[in-house]
């Protein structure tokens, strides 16, 4: 198994970010590493999606969990690479603000040969993802008066 793991500290709400995350839609607008991203319905666990990340195909996943508005996760099995991708999305009040974690765990048959070559591509923009989840999160709060 390949994993990674992210945390940074915003001053946005749990509440407004968990918005973000289930309006699939707006996913283009703050994560730069996708060109696409869509849901065959809506944002509950065994649902169906596809996101398209910047150069590459077109991929599908499942949310496996949906729990509003702490933790969702989805899962991208990899046709013909012998590898399963689960991302963990979490939200937690601190004292500090809102923590967001992301975690990445490549399993399968071919993780170990294929995991950090695939993982490090999705952990090198990773980090920017979220501040631009972050970014929005704190912009809309700004538009809506706080």
């Amino acid at each position: 198994m390949w994993h990674f793991e992210h945390t940074i500290l915003t001053e946005a709400s749990v509440q407004t970010i968990w918005k973000l995350y289930s309006d699939i839609s707006s996913w283009v607008e703050w994560d730069k590493e996708i060109d696409f991203a869509s849901l065959e319905g809506p944002f509950i666990a065994g649902i169906q999606g596809a996101l398209q990340p910047k150069g590459q195909g077109l991929m599908t996943f499942e949310l496996t969990e949906v729990d509003p508005p702490r933790r969702f996760a989805n899962i991208a099995d990899i046709p013909g690479a012998g590898i399963h991708i689960e991302f963990i999305h979490r939200l937690q009040q601190t004292h500090k603000g809102t923590a967001i974690t992301h975690e990445v765990n490549i399993t399968g048959p071919n993780a170990e040969q294929l995991g950090p070559e695939w993982g490090g591509q999705i952990a090198q923009g990773l980090p920017s993802t979220m501040q631009g989840l972050a970014a929005a999160a704190v912009e809309r709060e700004r538009q809506q008066g706080g």
